[in-house]
C-alpha cells in the first residue's frame, strides 16, 4: 500500500484525467434509472460486457418493473443464465422490483439508504445508481479502484470503505463527480492487476508505484 498521496498531486491527477476524459461514462448499457439498477445488481461477479450481453435482449420487454414482474422469473432466468449466480440474481431482481411498485409508484429511489434496502444491493450498487442516474459525488469502491487507490496512493486503504473514505476525504470536490469512473477505467485499461501498462499511463510520473513496467 503507497502512502497517501498530498493534495496538489491529486489534483494534478484528476486535472489529467478529466483533461483526457471530461465525461466519462459507465459501460453498463441502460435506458432508464430501473435497468441501470438491475444492470448494476446483474454485474456483481461478472463483467459489465457479460451483462450487457444478456440484458439487450432483457430490456427490450422488460424495462419497468411493471414489465419485469409480468415476464416473471423463470422468463427473466432465461435471459439472464449466462450471468454468474443467475438464479439468485433473478430471485433478487424481482423481489426488489416487487418493492419499487408497491412501495416508490415503480421509481428508483434516490436515497442510498433506501436503496440498500432493496434485495441484492448493496453500498457499491446504490453509489453506482446514485452517481451514474441521480449525478451525486457517490464512489462506488470496485476491485480496480481498490487496487489503484493503493497502488498510487490517491486513497490508500485497507478495505472498500476505508478506500471510500479517502476517495471522499483527498480528491478535491471538483472532481467528486465522476472520480469513481475516471479511477475504474484507469484501473480496467491501463493500471491492471497483472502487469500494468505504466508506459501508456499518464500519471507515471506522479506515481510512486515501485514496479513499474516499461
Amino acid at each position: 500500500m503507497a502512502k497517501q498521496l498530498d493534495y496538489h498531486t491529486i489534483r494534478e491527477i484528476f486535472r489529467r484525467f478529466q483533461a483526457a476524459e471530461p465525461e466519462p461514462k459507465g459501460e453498463l448499457e441502460h435506458v432508464n434509472a430501473y435497468t441501470l439498477l438491475v444492470a448494476v445488481a446483474l454485474s456483481a461477479q461478472a463483467t459489465d460486457a457479460g451483462v450487457n450481453k444478456a440484458t439487450r435482449a432483457l430490456f427490450k420487454v422488460a424495462d419497468t418493473p411493471e414489465k419485469m414482474l409480468a415476464l416473471g422469473e423463470e422468463g427473466l432466468t432465461e435471459h439472464i443464465k449466462t450471468i454468474g449466480l443467475f438464479r439468485q440474481k433473478a430471485k433478487n431482481v424481482i423481489r426488489l422490483s416487487r418493492i419499487l411498485v408497491e412501495q416508490y409508484d415503480g421509481e428508483v429511489p434516490s436515497s442510498r439508504a433506501a436503496l440498500q434496502a432493496l434485495p441484492g444491493v448493496g453500498r457499491k450498487t446504490a453509489n453506482v445508481v446514485l452517481n451514474m442516474w441521480f449525478e451525486q459525488p457517490a464512489q462506488a469502491v470496485d476491485t480496480h479502484i481498490f487496487r489503484v487507490g493503493n497502488r498510487t496512493g490517491i486513497a490508500p486503504g485497507k478495505d472498500v470503505a476505508a478506500v471510500e473514505r479517502a476517495i471522499e476525504d483527498h480528491i478535491p470536490a471538483e472532481f467528486q463527480r465522476h472520480a469513481h469512473h475516471w479511477l475504474i477505467l484507469h484501473g480496467r485499461y491501463i493500471c491492471t492487476a497483472r502487469k500494468p501498462r505504466c508506459g501508456d499511463c499518464i500519471i507515471r510520473d506522479l506515481c510512486p508505484y515501485e514496479e513499474k513496467t516499461l
